[in-house]
Order: C-alpha cells, then structure tokens, then sequence
C-alpha cells in the first residue's frame, strides 16, 4: 500500500504502479423505440399509441403500431360532406318554405377562389351559395340564378325583387334568368362612393385654402407688417386644422345641435364647404322613404343642375352622375324590397372571421364545407337558445 502526502517524496514508486489506466470500452446500442413489454392486448385502449410486443434483443427493436397516434384535429370540423349534401336538400326544402321573395346576391373574393352567395333578404337566411376556382363572368353568374330559378320553380315561387352592389357582373344574367323584376342596388354601397367623393373635394378645398397661407421669413418678426403676416399665416393654418379634424361633419347623416355650430364656425368665411354638406344633405334626402321614386328622381336632376354650376369641384363629384345612384333608388316604390345588401354581406363577415381562426380554410372543397357547416349551424340557432332557455329556467328552480 502507497500513501500519498504532502510533503514531496525522492522514492521512485513501483513499476507496477506507473501503468496507464485504460477506461473500459461498452458497446454502443443503436438508436430504438421503447416498447411495451405488457403482454395483455390494449387496443380497446384510445390512448394506446405504442407497440405491445415484447422487447427484442438487447437494445430493442421498432415493429408496428397496432394503435397509431390519433390524427392531429386542429382545425379538423368534422360532417362537411354530409353538411354539403344536406344544404341542396333538406335544407333548401325549409328554407324556401318561408320564403320572402326578396333576396341578395354578393360575390366573395379569396384568393383564386370566389364564394357567390343568395339570401333572403327579409329573414337573413342564406339560401344556396357555389364556390368558383376562378373570377366570376356573366356566365358563371348566369348559371348560378339559374340554378336557383329552377329550384324555385320546383317549389311553385316566385321572385319578386333582388338587391345587389354595383358591380357590372349582375344587370345582365338577371334580366336574362329573371326577365322584369325590381332590381335595387345597395344604398349603403353608393351613399359610401359619395361619401368618398365629398370628403375628397373637402381635401381638395383645404389644400386651397393652405395655398392661400403667406410665406413667412427666417427668424421671429421685427416689423409690424412682418408680425401681421405671421398672425394671418397662423389663422389660415388652424382653419386648416378644424377643417381636417371636425371633416367628418361634412358627411354625417344627422347632426346635434352643438355639431352645427361647430360645422357653421369652422366653415365661416368659406362657401365651399358650406356648399359639400349642402349637397350631402340633398343626397340624404333622396333615400327618403316617405317619397316615391320619380320624386327622388326629380329631386336628383335638380341637384345635378346645382353641382354642374360649381365649376371649382370639377370632377370630384361625377359618382353623383353615375347611373348607379338612379337604380339605388328603386326601393322608394316597393315598400317591402330591402335598400341594402346587409343579408348577404353579413354571410361574408361569417366566413372571413371562420378564416382568421381556421387557417386551412383555403381550399375549394374546404371552403364549400366550411360553409355548408355555418349554414347548418345556423339555421339550428333557434333550437339551441330555447335549450339554453329551458336550463337557465332549470337552474332558477329552488331545490327541492
């Protein structure tokens, strides 16, 4: 035996002692799956996601999956295809029994994909929809009214009115799929275009007003005429700035009190602008429903003879000559023909909402699915707040 300490040692040590010292060398196993090494059969079980063989040799050994791992679910909406399947049938069937007569056609862009929708337009029921691989055309519009004609006629019913945005893609298949029938454009979507062009010529009268703004020189002014020149530089600038802060006086529909006086104060001096909300208040009135038609037809021609004498609006505001704006106001003689699009449009809120949670909604067939599963799901709505009703009632109950 050695002992070590220390103190340093002039003893050479045994040479026994000065072999080096070799690790010793394991087989390395290769790389394997754990297996179950319980003989008793476990696939009743749903969380069996291993092998149930014994463990082969020394290392393991992988063999086959008698229960693989469940499929990854999320986004994963089962019974679309029968969901699809129930909405040309049953579906239709109870949706046209109650049918209004009126209804709301829209297209919706994604992508390559286009989603054309009809609703009825007095019960915000969507009723059929299709699903194109490419941007509509006539054609593509012509087969789908037809489709819905034919289904229709099936049932005995009949259209009475249909209401649609601007586009060009619709006066034509509807005349020729549903002949003479009321065709109303929305009036959100045209009041929305002359929104734009009012507010546009009000930028337009700011940025004249801000011409008109004196240059000043380097340096605080000395002078008295220089300081003149400063105070009116300043008062044309916060002209400028209520202008373009309270700008959205100029289009609003009704106005407090306290809002016209702000409106007649930051317009003071300035016909112009005075002029935009006057001609915003016309356009308002033309949607009336207490008038018919021709009144509102006769009250437009008045206002386009007004604004052509404007000649510093120039063409800001052509959307006011626009033959849309005519076809907008078909609604004042069918009290029961909807003046807006609101139906349908809603339809296409649903699925871009569904889309932000839902990613792999981007496919034809996922798409189409997903639709016929919200058309299902609503229309179950009512049966599932009279359930929610029947618990809430349940649970109000004192206990027995």
């Amino acid at each position: 035996m050695i002992f070590s300490s220390r103190t340093r040692n002039i003893i050479a040590v045994s040479a026994r002692a000065t072999s080096t010292w070799t690790c010793r060398t394991w087989r390395c196993p290769r790389a394997a799956t754990p297996t179950v090494s319980w003989r008793w059969p476990c696939v009743w079980w749903w969380k069996t996601a291993c092998p149930t063989a014994r463990r082969v040799g020394i290392s393991g050994g992988t063999t086959a999956s008698l229960c693989p791992t469940p499929q990854f679910r999320t986004g994963w909406s089962p019974g679309g295809k029968k969901a699809e399947q129930r909405i040309r049938g049953d579906y239709l069937d109870a949706a046209l029994g109650d049918f209004s007569g009126y209804i709301a056609a829209d297209e919706l862009y994604d992508g390559p994909f286009c989603v054309l929708s009809i609703v009825d337009n007095r019960i915000f029921r969507r009723l059929i929809y299709e699903v194109l691989d490419h941007a509509p055309d006539h054609a593509d519009i012509g087969h789908f009214f037809r489709t819905f004609q034919a289904a229709l006629q099936r049932r005995g019913l009949v259209l009475q009115g249909i209401t649609t945005d601007g586009s060009k893609l619709y006066p034509e298949p509807i005349s020729k799929v549903f002949g003479d029938v009321s065709h109303q454009l929305c009036e959100f979507h045209a009041i929305k275009e002359l929104t734009k062009a009012v507010l546009h010529a009000g930028a337009k009268v700011r940025k004249q007003l801000a011409a008109t703004k004196p240059k000043l020189g380097r340096g605080r002014p000395s002078s008295a005429a220089a300081r003149k020149v400063a105070r009116q530089a300043k008062r044309i600038e916060q002209k400028v700035g209520n202008l373009f802060q309270h700008r959205y006086l100029f289009v609003q529909h009704v106005l407090t009190p306290a809002q016209r006086r702000t409106l007649m104060r930051i317009t003071r001096g300035q016909p112009e602008s005075r002029t935009l909300r006057g001609v915003m208040d016309e356009v308002y009135r033309l949607f009336d429903r207490r008038c018919r038609t021709d009144t509102a037809l006769e009250k437009l021609a008045r206002l386009r003879r007004r604004v052509r004498r404007f000649r510093w609006i120039g063409k800001t505001l052509q959307k006011l000559f626009s033959p849309n704006l005519e076809k907008a106001l078909t609604f004042l003689d069918d009290k029961l023909l909807p003046s807006t699009s609101n139906a349908v449009e809603r339809g296409n809120r649903r699925h871009r909402k569904m889309q932000k949670t839902v990613y792999r909604v981007r496919t034809r067939p996922h798409i189409s699915s997903r639709i016929a599963l919200d058309m299902q799901r609503e229309e179950r709505a009512a049966q599932r707040d009279l359930t929610t009703q029947a618990l809430h009632r349940a649970r109000r109950k004192p206990a027995a």
